[in-house]
Parts: structure tokens; C-alpha cells; sequence
């Protein structure tokens, strides 16, 4: 039996591959021999069974190397429960990583004809169905005594019931997906038809699914004329009209009289007779709702067990009945969404804090009639009940299927068939009915292409850009952009180059270093969902024009389709004008010394140091509690080191640096291509980036850094973790934020790490990505100086960003606020936490967090990861109160302080640890006025007339 801990000799994907293609083609798949393992611990042949006074259970023993790539990879084939240990099954110090490997095994098994058991699904004995459901039933009375587990991972103890088998049944609607995916990967002209009963089942398929068997019964080959029966009955299963009496066995089998199930039986009798598809949706969903909410309350794990077996009955139940619910006015859609959002969060996919964040924003109060504003509002509010339900099934299984997906690319569709088989679907579908009725009354149409349902797309930042489009569904990491093309991504990479317009699935955060970075330099960017994303791929490689107008309308069309305006905006480049000089005549390069963070505020930005530090520094000042002590680096010292001889050149350092720009300009003069100064450009920089990094510090800096670590923090070198930010001259000009371009070393101990660390964030300035940002927008790109911000650790238990605006609502009184558990999610694009927080103190949700992991800073130095659960917001009401009292304070004295003429928004970092505030950086908020100005922009931008009163009558 599998019981391995993890190994650091992980097998390659390719040997992986090999093995699993290896296994389907063995009468055994992954198995080795048939033995008989009795309860007294000893182990028989196939024939000599246990005796029964000792008891035990008959099943297969894994081949070594499956067990050697358990024990290497942590990856688990071919699982059998039956001897399987219950504690290494939940897996939890590995986000239960087997269990959902099981549930993924069972998947590949049914859409690839039992995956690696292709041949040894035959292989008899191997598996015995009994005992695998005699172990199920005792896992998941060991799993559900805990109360912590229904508190913590409800979404998916209720979806590992769909896979563990434990009562002997299946689930009929996997099946049937499954069923018409096999049919059009062997026949793909059956797609059409597998699209429909993916994406709206309804009972009219059984009638189009006959019809297609006989207008191609000549075509059809080997099996598939079988399969398209076998599909034509599991498809009358699953339309079969469903009789909520078929309840009240399993009811009548809760051996208590409580609440729960009193409330249960109620629900039965009150609707066993009532044929009304709008009245069972709703009534099946706050039942629903009711047994996600209660159960905890019933403490028999057995019971537990029933209650989430009924659960999961009433989800298929509700999944059904929407489909036959067609509202035909506004007011009934309003009504069908509210119901669908509630059995959202009946399954898990939502948390409860989140819809009690919501629910009364869906609610319809005794109102005949609603403006287009009020509309809207409840529009996005159930758009994000879709995506933060798509966000939970992809923060549960996205690690698992992206470690099958390097191996077994069929798992990547895994996680789309979860979200299709759950009442996302059908909300998905409704949110868009309403988003397309609104879009008509208010003349804001999206016009992306050919492209269906296109209500699900919106606009981040407005811009417009020209070029090729790409389309990737994979990791982003492993594409490597190009400033002239457009990229559509399921997430936004984590450091992104400049590109020349971007789309994501996951949005992120809006204060993201991405998203301030896209929305400073006017690069249009917009949210879509996963089928706006599969459809585009159709236009993979084709010459777009795409416009985010100001009001967030979405334009995409072919290069042939453009107007004369359109192309006009292309015709000639951008001006030199329109970038912006760093100042450099006021550096001062005779600070030689480090610097107490005290000793420096706003009026030393771009002088002495970077933003960073002066802001900071006079942050120190106006919040001395909840701003570390910290010391500086300053510019003078960087150029200072940069006088020495470069290793292998004869010349220092800055003169390596200043004769590159020297021969930029002369090829340029003689009219070498951009392409190619460019990268003789990153060539050069490459070589002294390389120089730097082993560059000798002087010995009087070295001594300097060990006595300022006893002076500032009280502690010796080596005793006490740091971050080191880097900290330049580029940053925070008033057009051009530079947010997260250069290197942060992040919870660095020992002296040797930190003496390196420095050098590493002096180079950070001349990688790639930062010399390409600074090309894009600077007039002298190389004239920055790095200073350097030391400050302490501190191990936050959660950080995030402050904007003094709402970038949602526009209203430059209200705040956005984006939060991650731990240290420095929301800044590097993680689905944060999100609220607007209004003029008038009131708050709402924007978006929950849905990463499930987080960063952990020890005292021992570098960076952990923990595992998060969604249960709990990460902000309470205080952390909000003191957040909004900060936000005051620097709107009232920030500018005072500083003598400074500033009237923008601020963006803040700061984090909590044990409910204290810290405060770790500040710099203006800046937006691409000229993108925001835009005369083209402006023109697509439709007048709404948010007022106008809708009758929730209308039709739809």
C-alpha cells in the first residue's frame, strides 16, 4: 500500500507519461498480483482466502514503480481505498492533494475508457466494489465527526461524495457529460451536440441525439453507434421527471427528531405535489441552503453523512428544475438569480460570511420597478457570485490538475466539467439573460468578434491597442510576451512586460502591481469568463484592433474591419514628447552614508533616496506606532560602488553603462532596426547586471550595515529578518508609477545573504522587464539610481493595498481595498479580497479571496507557504474602522506635511498582524490621463442614463 512521505527525487513529466501510456496497455494497468489481506495482519494468496473468524479484504497490490512515483511525486495511480489509511487519503498537510487525485483518476476513467486501467479494468479481482464502499462509509464517518472540516472544507467533502463510493450509486450528470464528450473526441461532428448538453441540458437533446444516430447511422464506426445509446439512456435518466418522495427514504432514515430534519420533512410534504418550476427551485434552494447552514448542528457523523447525501440529491434536483425554469420578466429573472446565488452557497462554491454579504443587495423589497443604476448593481453583484464560484471549484483542484496536466494533458478539462455539472451553470446562464436585457436598455454593448454571451465580459482599464492576438488557456508563465501583441489569459502572469493590451478569467485585484502598471500606461484591459476565452481561440494569430472605453465596453474586431478613426490611431508613432524625463538635477551623490529611516521624509524623494524610504520615512513621522524602524541606503552609495573597474571590460561600471547608451544612439543614428538595438541593449545590460552581482562591497559600507543593525533594531547582523526593497529614482513620477519593477529580497537572515541581496536589487534595474517598462514611457531611461530600504520583518497574518478612490465606483471620496492572507499576495495579483468602502463609511464586497495558499515569513528567514480556507473574511469590522481612519488622516495632513501641491489618490501597503496596523509604503496613485481623455475612447463610450426606471414586468 501506498504510505510514502514526499521525496525530493521527483520523476520527470515525460517518465511519468511514458508509464501511464504503458499502464493502459497492460492487462494489469498499474497493478501487480491479486492477494487476499486479512485483518490479523497477514497477507494470502488469491485462493486461500482469509478465514472468517480473522475477516479481511481482497484486492490488488500496486506495481513498484507506481509506488516508486507515490513516493517520489506524491502522485497516486490506480488508487484502491480499501487498505488505504484514512488520515493518508485526506491528505490534509497536502491540500488533501489524494483525495482530489482520486476524484481526477475517476474522471480520466470515464472520459478515456478507464484511463490506466484501459486493459486492467478487466483485470478481475483487482478492485472490489463492496469494500470499497464498505471503506468509503467508514471514511466518511471517521471525516464527518469533525466539525471543523464542515466549517472549513464543505465545498469539497460535498463533492468527493459525487466519487467516493459509499452508497452505490453514481452521478448521472457527470456520466452524461462524459458520455457526449467520448462521442465527439471519436466522432467530432456529434460537437455541436455535446456543446448543447454541456452547456444547457435539456430534455429536447434525447429527441436531437436519436435523430443525429439516424442521419449518420452509416457513418457511425466500431463502437460508437453503442455509445450513442448508451449516452441516449443515461440522458432519459437524467431528464426523468424527478418525485421529491424519493427523498423521504433517506429522511426517514435521520434517526433523529431535530430541527434539521423536522424542517427536511416539512419541505417534502409542502412540495411533493407541486409541479411549478420556479416554486421548487426556490423552495429546493433555501432547503438547500438550510442543511449547508445547520448541519454542524447535528453531531452524529452518520447523520451527517445522510444529511450531505440529500444535499447533493437536492443540488441535481434544483440543477434540473432551473433548466425548465425560463423566466419571461425581469422581476422573475431577479428572482431565479437570487434562488441560484442561494444554492450557490448551499454547495460550498460561496462561503456563508460571503453571502450574507450579499444577500440583501439581491433581495427584491416591494418595488414594482428599478432604475437602470439599481439594475446594474444587482447584475454585478450576481456576476461575482459566478465568478467566485468558478473561483472556489479552481482554487480546490487547479494543483492537482496542473501537475496531471504536464503528464495527462486530458485533465486540464477537469475543472470546467466541475463547474458545468454545478448550479454555476445555470446561474452563469441567467446572470447573462439579465446582463444582455440591461446592456440593450442601456446602449452598452460589447462588440468582441463573433463571439457568444459576450454580457460576460467588462472592462478594467480603458485603452486601445493594435496587434496580434494570442490566446492561452495554460499556466501564463510559460509565455513569453511581446510589447507589440495582445494577450488573453486565464490569469495575469506575475510579472508581466509590457504588452499592447491584456484580457484575463481571473481578474486578480484591481490594485494588483499588473493592474496599476496596465492602467497607468493606458493599456486596455478587460475580465471575461472561460467560454469568452475557449471561443477566442478561434481568432488565435489574427491582426485586432481592441478598445476598453471609459465606462468599461468592450470593442475587439478584425484588422479589415477598422475605421478610418480606428486605423488613424495607429498610423504614426507615439511622439517622443509623450514620454516623461526622471529629474536627476537635484540627486544628491555625495550621501555617502547610510541613513536612519527616521532622518529622511517626502522632501528627500528623488534626492537622497527613492519614494519608498522618504514616504515612508515621513509615514514614520505621522504614525511613529505602526511604521518599523528601518535605515537606508542611499543613491550615493550605489554610485559610489559603480566608479570601480567592471571585472574584464577596463572601465568602470557607470562608464560600461553610459557608453552603451552612447552606442545605442549612434546605431539608432545609423538606422539600425529597433529590434535589433534592443537587443544589443538587453545584451549589454545583461553583462552588467551579471557585474554586479559579484561586485566587492567596500569594507567601510560592510562594517557600516553590521553597526546599523545594532543601532536601528537593537539586534545584532544575522538575529534579526529583513526585507530589502529596492527603491529608485523612476518611481512614482507623476505620470508613471513603476509599481512592482524591481527586486524586493523578501525575509532575508544570515549577513551573507543580505550582503548579496544588495547587490542583487542594485542589478534588478537592468533586467528585461524593468529596462522594458522604462524604455516604454521614459525619455532617459538610463539615468536611475537604486537606493535601498532596510526594514524588519514582520510576519503579517494578512497585507494588502489601499487605494484612497474607488476605482470601481470612480467617487475619488470613497476607498479600494484588496487583501491576501499573509504577506504580499494582493500586490503580486492574487484573487484578493476586495471592498469598496463608500463616502458615507458603508462598505461592500467586492470579491472574496480565493488563493489556497499564502506566504509566511519565519524568523528563520525566506518565505513559507500555508494553506488557506475561505471560511472566515481575512478583514474584520476593526481592520476596516482603522483602515478608513488611516485613509482620513493621509487625505487630511499628507499633503500638509509634505508642502506639496498633491490633490490625487494615494496607493498604500500596509497589513495587519494581531489586529495592529503597519504601514510599509505610499506613493500617488496614478492613472493614464491620457487614455482616460481619450477623444476615441470618449466617442464608444455610450451615455447611460443610469436613472431611467425599469418595470420589473418588462419582458426579457
Amino acid at each position: 500500500m501506498f504510505g510514502y512521505g514526499y521525496s525530493q527525487t521527483a520523476l520527470s513529466n515525460k517518465t511519468i507519461e511514458s508509464q501511464v501510456e504503458k499502464y493502459k496497455n497492460d492487462i494489469r494497468g498499474p497493478y501487480k498480483s491479486i492477494r487476499w489481506f486479512c485483518d490479523d495482519g497477514t497477507i494470502r494468496q488469491p485462493k486461500d482466502p482469509c478465514p472468517d473468524s480473522v475477516g479481511g479484504v481482497q484486492h490488488a497490490t500496486y506495481k513498484e514503480d507506481v509506488e516508486v512515483l507515490a513516493k517520489n511525486n506524491h502522485v497516486f495511480l490506480g488508487q484502491i481505498l480499501s487498505y488505504t489509511d484514512k488520515n493518508d487519503f485526506w491528505d490534509e498537510s497536502k491540500n488533501h492533494s489524494r483525495l482530489k487525485q482520486y476524484q481526477l483518476g475517476k474522471y480520466l476513467a470515464r472520459i478515456d475508457d478507464g484511463w490506466v486501467n484501459q486493459k486492467g479494468q478487466f483485470y478481475r479481482g483487482a478492485i472490489q466494489i463492496e469494500d470499497e464502499e464498505a471503506w468509503g462509509i467508514k471514511f466518511y464517518k471517521w471525516l464527518l465527526s469533525k466539525d471543523n472540516v464542515l466549517e472549513k472544507k464543505y465545498y469539497l467533502v460535498l463533492q468527493s461524495l459525487k466519487d467516493i463510493p459509499h452508497k452505490g450509486d453514481d452521478d448521472v450528470s457527470q456520466l452524461m457529460r462524459v458520455q457526449s464528450k467520448v462521442i465527439s473526441d471519436q466522432y467530432p461532428k456529434f460537437m455541436d451536440l455535446r456543446v448543447k448538453i454541456h452547456s444547457n441540458p435539456e430534455s429536447t437533446d434525447i429527441e436531437k441525439t436519436i435523430q443525429f444516430k439516424k442521419e449518420n447511422s452509416t457513418k457511425l464506426v466500431g463502437d460508437i453507434s453503442k455509445k450513442i445509446d448508451e449516452l441516449i439512456l443515461t440522458m432519459q435518466k437524467f431528464h426523468k421527471p424527478i418525485n421529491l418522495k424519493s427523498l423521504n427514504k433517506k429522511i426517514n432514515s435521520l434517526s433523529t427528531s431535530g430541527t434539521l430534519t423536522n424542517t427536511l420533512k416539512i419541505f417534502v410534504k409542502n412540495n411533493t405535489d407541486n409541479e411549478i418550476s420556479a416554486t421548487l427551485t426556490a423552495e429546493s434552494a433555501k432547503m438547500f441552503f438550510t442543511i449547508r447552514k445547520e448541519i454542524v448542528s447535528e453531531k452524529n457523523a452518520s447523520q451527517r453523512l445522510l444529511l450531505l447525501d440529500i444535499a447533493n440529491e437536492l443540488e441535481s434536483f434544483i440543477y434540473k428544475q432551473a433548466t425548465l425554469w425560463t423566466a419571461t420578466t425581469v422581476g422573475e429573472q431577479l428572482d431565479k438569480i437570487k434562488a441560484l446565488a442561494m444554492a450557490s452557497a448551499g454547495n460550498g462554491s460561496i462561503e456563508l460570511w460571503e453571502w450574507q454579504k450579499i444577500e440583501a443587495l439581491l433581495v427584491l423589497e416591494k418595488q414594482d420597478q428599478l432604475s437602470i443604476s439599481e439594475l446594474t448593481k444587482k447584475l454585478e453583484i450576481a456576476r461575482g457570485v459566478v465568478e467566485w464560484s468558478s473561483a472556489m471549484v479552481k482554487s480546490e483542484y487547479h494543483d492537482v490538475v496542473q501537475t496531471y496536466t504536464s503528464f495527462e494533458p486530458k485533465a486540464y478539462s477537469f475543472i470546467d466539467d466541475r463547474i458545468r455539472s454545478s448550479i454555476a451553470l445555470q446561474l452563469g446562464k441567467s446572470v447573462g439573460e439579465l446582463g444582455s436585457f440591461i446592456a440593450k436598455e442601456s446602449s452598452l454593448n460589447n462588440k468582441v468578434l463573433t463571439i457568444t454571451n459576450q454580457s460576460t465580459i467588462r472592462g478594467l482599464n480603458p485603452g486601445y491597442a493594435f496587434g496580434e492576438l494570442i490566446v492561452h488557456s495554460g499556466s501564463p508563465e510559460e509565455v513569453e510576451v511581446t510589447g507589440d501583441k495582445i494577450y488573453v489569459f486565464e490569469r495575469a502572469p506575475s510579472d508581466l512586460k509590457p504588452v499592447a493590451g491584456i484580457a484575463t478569467v481571473a481578474e486578480g485585484n484591481l490594485v494588483s502591481h499588473v493592474q496599476l502598471l496596465a492602467r497607468n500606461l493606458g493599456i486596455p484591459n478587460a475580465a471575461l469568463s472561460n467560454e469568452n476565452l475557449e471561443e477566442l481561440k478561434a481568432f488565435q494569430g489574427k491582426k485586432v484592433f481592441y478598445a476598453v472605453s471609459n465606462k468599461g465596453t468592450v470593442i475587439i474586431k478584425e484588422e479589415s474591419m477598422m475605421s478610418a478613426d480606428e486605423k488613424a490611431l495607429f498610423a504614426k508613432k507615439v511622439r517622443k514628447e509623450d514620454k516623461i524625463e526622471v529629474p536627476v538635477q537635484d540627486i544628491r551623490l555625495d550621501q555617502k552614508n547610510i541613513v536612519n529611516l527616521r532622518a529622511v521624509n517626502a522632501k528627500d524623494s528623488g534626492k537622497l533616496c527613492g519614494p519608498k524610504a522618504a514616504n515612508l520615512g515621513q509615514l514614520k513621522e505621522m504614525f511613529p506606532d505602526n511604521v518599523v524602524e528601518g535605515f537606508v541606503i542611499p543613491f550615493g552609495i550605489f554610485r559610489e560602488h559603480m566608479n570601480q573597474t567592471m571585472p574584464n571590460q577596463n572601465i568602470s561600471y557607470w562608464q560600461f553603462l553610459t557608453t552603451m547608451f552612447i552606442e545605442t544612439d549612434n546605431k539608432r543614428e545609423q538606422g539600425m532596426a529597433e529590434n535589433e538595438i534592443e537587443k544589443f541593449q538587453l545584451e549589454q545590460l545583461e553583462t552588467l547586471r551579471a557585474a554586479i552581482k559579484i561586485m566587492p562591497l567596500k569594507p567601510k559600507f560592510v562594517t557600516e550595515i553590521v553597526n546599523s543593525f545594532t543601532s536601528v533594531f537593537g539586534k545584532p547582523i544575522g538575529s534579526v529578518p529583513v526585507f530589502l526593497r529596492s527603491d529608485t529614482n523612476m518611481e512614482d513620477l507623476k505620470d508613471f508609477t513603476g509599481a512592482g519593477l524591481n527586486l524586493t529580497i523578501f525575509n532575508t537572515l544570515e549577513k551573507d545573504k543580505i550582503i548579496q541581496g544588495i547587490k542583487d536589487v542594485w542589478a534588478s534595474p537592468y533586467t528585461e522587464r524593468s529596462f522594458k517598462w522604462r524604455q516604454k514611457y521614459l525619455l532617459n531611461p538610463e539615468n536611475v539610481f537604486p537606493s535601498i530600504l532596510v526594514i524588519p520583518t514582520v510576519d503579517v497574518d494578512c497585507s494588502g493595498v489601499l487605494i484612497t478612490k474607488g476605482i470601481s465606483s470612480g467617487n475619488e471620496q470613497d476607498l479600494t481595498i484588496a487583501f491576501s492572507r499573509g504577506a504580499g499576495g494582493a500586490v503580486d495579483g492574487q484573487a484578493a479580497e476586495s471592498y469598496l468602502i463608500k463616502e458615507n463609511g458603508d462598505y461592500e464586497l467586492i470579491s472574496p479571496a480565493r488563493e489556497a495558499y499564502h506566504n509566511t515569513l519565519p524568523a528563520t528567514g525566506g518565505t513559507g507557504k500555508k494553506i488557506a480556507t475561505f471560511e472566515k473574511a481575512i478583514l474584520n469590522a476593526n481592520n476596516i474602522d482603522q483602515i478608513k481612519t488611516l485613509a482620513s488622516e493621509i487625505r487630511k495632513t499628507l499633503a500638509k506635511k509634505t508642502t506639496s501641491n498633491y490633490k490625487g489618490a494615494y496607493d498604500v501597503e500596509l497589513g495587519f498582524k494581531e489586529n495592529k496596523l503597519w504601514l510599509f509604503q505610499i506613493r500617488p496613485f496614478v492613472e493614464n490621463k491620457k487614455a482616460l481623455g481619450s477623444e476615441y475612447l470618449e466617442s464608444i463610450t455610450p451615455k447611460i442614463n443610469t436613472k431611467k426606471e425599469i418595470a420589473l414586468s418588462t419582458p426579457l
